[in-house]
């Protein structure tokens, strides 16, 4: 099966752009979105054999995720189950007769960490929801078998120094601070595998997200900070583990995974 996640940094805005080509040529079975940037029936959007999930903000504009599925799910989750953190769309869960699917948008930290209080909360709820689905533990109270989970989307962190081009000016900054490298560290410790280090432990230069400034993406001048993680009990499938750097239309490029879960 193949998996693909993207950032989109506004859903609309990509629409007049490339959308419907990139997405038509990945062919995935899965394909995930972060940072929509719209509430539910303001765009119109279907691919022929695909069924959609969104999950919207409250705020107009912000956040968003968004699962497009060629396998009818079992069940949805929209969140973690947690309302002060369920506000901002950020999460999409499927869940499918061998796996769970989780989409995921990781708030940032912003500017001096100004909210790194309830990024810290995010991450610790969130490796809480995914190792509950992983035990059949839903925040919904809905029944369901314990199985490995597939997880993806922005989580707005490089987890180590080879993950951004300029580690030493950025750290403590956000995206690149102890607190949040620690609960990176902390989600690993937990299960779960970072596909693309499994696969290519020792690459370089190899970066999902760019700054629209001083044109640091001709420059190459990025950080990883869109991933996949599996459970271990999926590790091994993994076949590849990709980021699709020549795809443009966004700050962010796509990543993806195939996998055989059989």
């Amino acid at each position: 099966m193949r998996f693909v996640s993207w950032n989109v940094n506004g859903i609309r805005a990509v629409l007049k752009k490339n959308f419907q080509e990139v997405f038509e040529a990945f062919g995935a079975d899965i394909f995930a979105l972060q940072e929509t940037k719209c509430q539910e029936g303001q765009v119109e959007l279907e691919f022929p054999g695909y069924t959609s999930y969104w999950s919207s903000a409250e705020k107009k504009g912000y956040s968003g995720t968004a699962v497009f599925t060629r396998q009818e799910p079992l069940q949805v989750l929209h969140g973690l189950g947690i309302p002060e953190l369920d506000t901002e769309g950020r999460i999409v869960a499927l869940e499918f007769p061998q796996f769970w699917f989780v989409c995921v948008y990781t708030p940032n930290a912003q500017n001096g960490l100004a909210r790194i209080d309830h990024r810290m909360a995010w991450d610790d709820a969130f490796r809480d929801f995914c190792k509950g689905l992983e035990q059949g533990i839903t925040p919904n109270g809905a029944s369901t078998a314990p199985k490995p989970v597939v997880m993806c989307g922005d989580f707005n962190v490089a987890h180590n120094e080879i993950d951004l081009k300029n580690p030493d000016a950025n750290r403590g900054n956000a995206g690149f601070s102890d607190e949040e490298r620690g609960k990176f560290d902390l989600l690993l410790d937990a299960g779960f595998v970072d596909t693309f280090r499994l696969l290519h432990p020792d690459a370089v230069d190899c970066y999902s997200w760019w700054s629209y400034r001083m044109r640091a993406r001709e420059r190459n001048v990025g950080w990883r900070i869109d991933y996949f993680l599996v459970s271990q009990a999926l590790k091994d499938g993994v076949n590849a583990a990709s980021i699709y750097n020549e795809v443009m239309g966004s700050d962010h490029c796509p990543v993806g995974i195939d996998i055989d879960l059989d």
